[in-house]
C-alpha cells in the first residue's frame, strides 16, 4: 500500500502531466487523465466524458482562427486532500507564452479537482478552472 507521500507525488504527476498534454496538443492523451464520465468544466465551457473533452479543447483551440502561441501552463500552491481512492486539490495555474514584446502571462486562475483512483492510477473526475486573470479582466 503506497503512503499518503507517495500517493501526493502521484498526484503531483498528474497535474504535470495534464499540462504537458495540453501544451503539447496530445488532447487524446489529456483526456485519458479523466476518468471515463470525468468532467472537465472551463470558461469557455464544460465537457463530461473523454471524446467530449477532446472536442471542447480542439473546438477552444480552433476558435482562435488560427494555433495559438506556443506556451506552457505552470502549476504552483498544491495542497492535497486525501480520503482513501479520493482526493481534493486546489492549486494555481498560469500560462506564459511569447508575445510581441517577449514572454508574458497570457492567462492564469485556480484548479478545483475531484480525482478518483482507477486501475491503480489517479484520474480527474472534476477538473474545475476559475480563470481570474485574462487579457481584459
Amino acid at each position: 500500500m503506497a503512503s499518503a507521500l507517495e500517493e501526493k507525488d502521484a498526484i503531483r504527476d498528474l497535474l504535470s502531466e495534464y499540462c504537458f498534454a495540453l501544451d503539447e496538443g496530445r488532447f487524446d492523451d489529456m483526456a485519458a487523465l479523466f476518468t471515463e464520465d470525468g468532467t472537465w468544466d472551463t470558461a469557455f465551457g464544460s465537457a463530461t466524458g473523454r471524446p467530449a473533452i477532446v472536442q471542447l479543447v480542439r473546438d477552444i483551440r480552433a476558435k482562435g482562427g488560427v494555433t495559438p502561441a506556443r506556451g506552457i501552463h505552470m502549476v504552483a500552491n498544491v495542497v492535497i486532500a486525501l480520503a482513501g481512492e479520493r482526493a481534493r486539490v486546489r492549486s494555481n495555474w498560469t500560462v506564459v507564452q511569447n508575445g510581441p514584446d517577449g514572454p508574458k502571462v497570457g492567462s492564469g486562475g485556480a484548479y478545483a479537482d475531484e480525482l478518483v483512483k482507477v486501475g491503480g492510477a489517479w484520474r480527474f473526475h472534476l477538473r474545475k478552472i476559475d480563470r481570474f486573470i485574462a487579457p481584459g479582466k
